[in-house]
C-alpha cells in the first residue's frame, strides 16, 4: 500500500514558517536556562475592561445566544457599527444593511476575500513589507501577488505613479494598510483621496486593512478611507476589536465600503461558517457603545509602552524609530546582520522574541519586528538584555 502525502503545495506558499521557526527558537531559549521576553506576537497581553467581561459573560448563560448567529452579523451589532462610525469618522453614514458585514476577525476577511472576488491567475497588489495573511489569502485563492514598494523615503506611503499600466490592466485589487503593520506608519486623508481616485482611474477595488484606527499616537486620529466622498464605490476597509479593546480571543471584526464586494464575501462565508458566536457581538457593542459614551481609549497604554521602551532602548545604544501607531516597533538590525540571524541571535542569547523583517516581504529584510505587549517594566528589561547583546555579541560576531 503507498503512504499518504497529504499536504498541499499551496501550504508552501503561506509564508508561516517563520513563525513557527521563532517558536523553536523560544524552545531553544528556555531549553538553556532563559526566560523569555515574548514580543513577537502581536496579541494584547492585558484583559478587556471588566465591563465587557461582564457583558460576554452574561451574555453566555442567556440561552438564545446559542442558535446560528447568521453570516452577515446580527443587526443589533451592525447598528452600532453604523453609529459608531459615524460618530468617529466626521459622519460618515453606512447602511447596516448592505455595508456592514461582521467577521471573526480582520484576518478572517482578508484571508477569504481573493477567494471571494477573484479567480485563480488574477493579480493583486500587496504591500511589501506587509501583514503576511494578505499573502496568505492569494496563495490559497491561486491569485499571483505583486509587490507594492514601501520605502523610507516616501513615508512608507506608495508612489502610484511609479507602477507600470500594464500591472495596473492586470490587478484586481490593492491593499493598502494605515497604520500600518509592521511599519507603523500613518497616512491622512489627502494620500487615501489620491489612493481613491487611483483605484477610479485603473478600475480596481481598493481594500484598506484599519485595523489599528484607534492605536495611534502624539494626537494622531488616523482617518477612514470612507471619509472620501464616493469611496464605497470602489473601496472596502476592515476594522478590528481585537486591538483596540482587547478582545482578540473573541475574534470580532466587521468590513465596511462596497455593498457587492461585501455581498460577494458574505456569500462565500454562508459556505464556510456561520458567523461571530452572538456573545462576542453583544460584547462588541457594549464596547463601541463604551468608546461613545464613555470612552476608555487603549492608544494611551501603547503610547506610555513605546515611549517607555524607545528610550530605554537608545540608552542602550539601539537608534530605533519612534512609531506613530500600531503595537510595533519596526527597527533596523544592526550592520553586517541578516533579520533572520539578528532575531535568531537576540532571542537565543537573551530570551527577547522578535519577528525577523522579511517574514513581512522582500523589502523587510534589514529590520525586525518588535511587539509592545509586555508591561513598561518587562519592555525595560528586554531593553537592558538587547543592550548587553549589543555590547558583548555583536563586535565578536
Amino acid at each position: 500500500m503507498k503512504g499518504l502525502e497529504l499536504r498541499s503545495k499551496r501550504l508552501d506558499r503561506l509564508g508561516s514558517a517563520i513563525f513557527s521557526e521563532v517558536s523553536g527558537w523560544k524552545r531553544e531559549a528556555r531549553g538553556s536556562g532563559l526566560s523569555v521576553i515574548n514580543l513577537d506576537i502581536g496579541s494584547p497581553d492585558r484583559p478587556p475592561e471588566e465591563e465587557l467581561r461582564s457583558v460576554l459573560a452574561a451574555s453566555s448563560l442567556r440561552p438564545d445566544m446559542y442558535r446560528y448567529p447568521g453570516t452577515e452579523g446580527s443587526a443589533a451589532f451592525r447598528e452600532a457599527v453604523a453609529k459608531w462610525f459615524s460618530q468617529r469618522f466626521g459622519g460618515v453614514e453606512l447602511d447596516p444593511q448592505g455595508e456592514i458585514l461582521a467577521l471573526m476577525g480582520t484576518q478572517d476577511g482578508l484571508a477569504h476575500l481573493p477567494l471571494a472576488i477573484t479567480d485563480p491567475g488574477d493579480a493583486a497588489l500587496l504591500p511589501d513589507p506587509g501583514y503576511p495573511v494578505y499573502g496568505a489569502g492569494l496563495a490559497v485563492a491561486g491569485v499571483e501577488a505583486i509587490p507594492l514598494p514601501l520605502l523610507a523615503e516616501n513615508d512608507y506611503l506608495p508612489d502610484f505613479a511609479a507602477i507600470p499600466q500594464a500591472v495596473w490592466d492586470k490587478v484586481k485589487f490593492m491593499i493598502l494598510n494605515y497604520p500600518s503593520n509592521p511599519l507603523s506608519a500613518a497616512a491622512d486623508l489627502a494620500f487615501f483621496e489620491r489612493a481613491v481616485h487611483t483605484a477610479r482611474k485603473h478600475g480596481v477595488l481598493l481594500v484598506h486593512d484599519n485595523a489599528y484606527s484607534e492605536m495611534a499616537f502624539d494626537g494622531l486620529r488616523p482617518p477612514s478611507v470612507m471619509e472620501i466622498p464616493g469611496a464605497s464605490e470602489v473601496a472596502i476597509e476592515f476594522h478590528s476589536l481585537s486591538k483596540s479593546y482587547h478582545l482578540a480571543g473573541t475574534r470580532l471584526g466587521f468590513a465596511v465600503g462596497n455593498r457587492q464586494v461585501l455581498g460577494s464575501l458574505r456569500d462565500l462565508k454562508n459556505n464556510i461558517d456561520f458567523g461571530v458566536f452572538l456573545g462576542a457581538q453583544e460584547a462588541g457593542i457594549a464596547a463601541l457603545e463604551m468608546d461613545m459614551n464613555a470612552p476608555k481609549p487603549i492608544a494611551g497604554l501603547y503610547e506610555r509602552r513605546r515611549d517607555a521602551f524607545v528610550g530605554a532602548l537608545r540608552e542602550q545604544g539601539w537608534n530605533v524609530p519612534t512609531p506613530k501607531a500600531t503595537m510595533f516597533l519596526w527597527a533596523p538590525v544592526l550592520e553586517g546582520w541578516s533579520s533572520r540571524a539578528f532575531s535568531r541571535a537576540l532571542l537565543t542569547s537573551t530570551g527577547v522574541a522578535s519577528i525577523p523583517g522579511n517574514a513581512f516581504g522582500e523589502r523587510g529584510e534589514g529590520f525586525v519586528r518588535l511587539a509592545l505587549v509586555e508591561e513598561e517594566e518587562l519592555l525595560k528589561e528586554a531593553a537592558r538584555r538587547i543592550g548587553d547583546f549589543i555590547r558583548t555579541t555583536l563586535p565578536s560576531r
